[in-house]
């Protein structure tokens, strides 16, 4: 049972809203992810159908032994729309099978009601905007160069061409270097290139903060990665600075610490040093940080901004006051860790990135952060734009800003 309760793991954690599906899954030991994903992306897809087949059977309260109603929804899945419950005999199994009868009986109603031919067209269907967003890739520089990946995919059938119009057409994208652009359709999980850390599996979005630190490539650079895990943004960072000088990769769970390791050990990253602590606890004058000057800041958020192939899934409504005092928790964090990382005696340059969409967690996070007397003692500005993706034409909300 213990592959079940690694996916209600996952659950309750999507429904604390801990994370995106993708960043939570990424958690999940590498030996089960693949397995554990497929089950909790199957199991929200039908979430609503398995949640009313579970109600009308009577389930949860007639069975004290299931206990969660995360638990209840893998299980029945299983049960139902799958190859049955992959588990050994047991109580929790038994108490189960006790009803398969009366949960075969009410899915075959609903699906009468609802004018249904099969279970597939019970599914929750996709996002309309995911079938617009391109599969990204990202070249890792440090095994290759792109110039070298273009001839591999050209290889393989690829051309050059709108990734949106074909699923054999690519292109290199116009503000990362080493970034391809490809239809939403193609899959790299199993590819060599991907297998073998050649390339890397990250979105557009997620590779802005390296770009913009841009850490410099020479043996005496010192950089932090503050919140490493899972792994992409510091992969990225190392490939910047072409494995040379020291990249110190913070993660405090002890769970994602071990993905990013393994992340770190697939990419070829050989100048990082990951470290199982809380960036906060960093102490700006120890000697190992004395030499620090660039800091990629990339703390947990809302994740309001994000839209994949899979967050579509999950329930996003919540409580108004609820949501305020939950953001607000999340901007005086976000806060904390830019005045903390301000106080490094060599630090020259500090990106700040969310993937969310309200103001309170970016504009004015960076707001209050300029007025700090962190910024003061240390003379941070705001980064010019010709500083930061010139071309880029999103600047953010003028009026949330004290001076647009």
């Amino acid at each position: 049972m213990n592959f079940y309760f690694e996916a209600v793991t996952v659950l309750d954690k999507l429904d604390a809203k801990k994370g995106s599906i993708k960043g939570v899954i990424a958690s999940v030991p590498e030996k089960n992810r693949k397995r554990t994903a497929a089950l909790v992306i199957e199991t929200l897809k039908y979430k609503q159908v398995l949640s009313d087949v579970i109600d009308a059977a009577q389930l949860l309260k007639q069975e004290r032994k299931i206990n969660s109603r995360n638990l209840a929804l893998v299980l029945v899945h299983d049960l139902l729309l799958a190859r049955g419950i992959q588990a050994g005999d047991g109580p929790i199994k038994h108490a189960i099978l006790r009803h398969r009868t009366r949960l075969q009986s009410e899915l075959t109603r609903l699906k009468i009601k609802r004018g249904a031919k099969s279970n597939s067209e019970l599914a929750q269907t996709d996002d309309a905007r995911a079938a617009a967003i391109p599969r990204y890739i990202r070249v890792n520089r440090t095994c290759w160069s792109s110039n070298d990946a273009l001839k591999t995919l050209k290889a393989q059938g690829y051309e050059e061409g709108d990734p949106l119009t074909s699923s054999k057409a690519f292109k290199r994208d116009e503000h990362i270097p080493d970034l391809f652009a490809f239809h939403p359709s193609v899959r790299f999980t199993d590819d060599p290139l991907y297998l073998s850390g050649k390339i890397i599996l990250q979105d557009k979005a997620s590779c802005f903060p390296a770009h913009v630190l841009a850490p410099p490539a020479c043996d005496d650079a010192v950089v932090i990665d503050a919140t490493a895990a899972p792994g992409n943004k510091t992969s990225h960072l190392c490939a910047i600075m072409q494995n040379k000088g020291k990249l110190l990769a913070f993660e405090r769970d002890r769970k994602r610490f071990g993905t990013l390791k393994t992340m770190l050990s697939k990419a070829h990253c050989s100048n990082v040093e990951a470290v199982n602590l809380d960036f906060l606890t960093a102490l700006p004058d120890d000697p190992k940080f004395r030499g620090v000057t660039h800091i990629l800041l990339d703390p947990s958020c809302s994740g309001s901004g994000i839209v994949n192939r899979l967050d579509h899934l999950l329930d996003n409504e919540q409580d108004e006051d609820e949501d305020s005092e939950r953001l607000n928790k999340l901007a005086a964090f976000q806060l904390k860790i830019i005045r903390h990382a301000m106080t490094f005696p060599s630090v020259k340059r500090i990106v700040y990135s969310t993937c969310s969409v309200h103001a309170i967690e970016n504009e004015h996070v960076v707001r209050e952060a300029i007025k700090s007397e962190e910024a003061t003692t240390g003379q941070f500005r705001l980064g010019r734009r010709e500083e930061v993706l010139p071309a880029w034409h999103r600047r953010g909300i003028q009026e949330e800003m004290d001076d647009p």
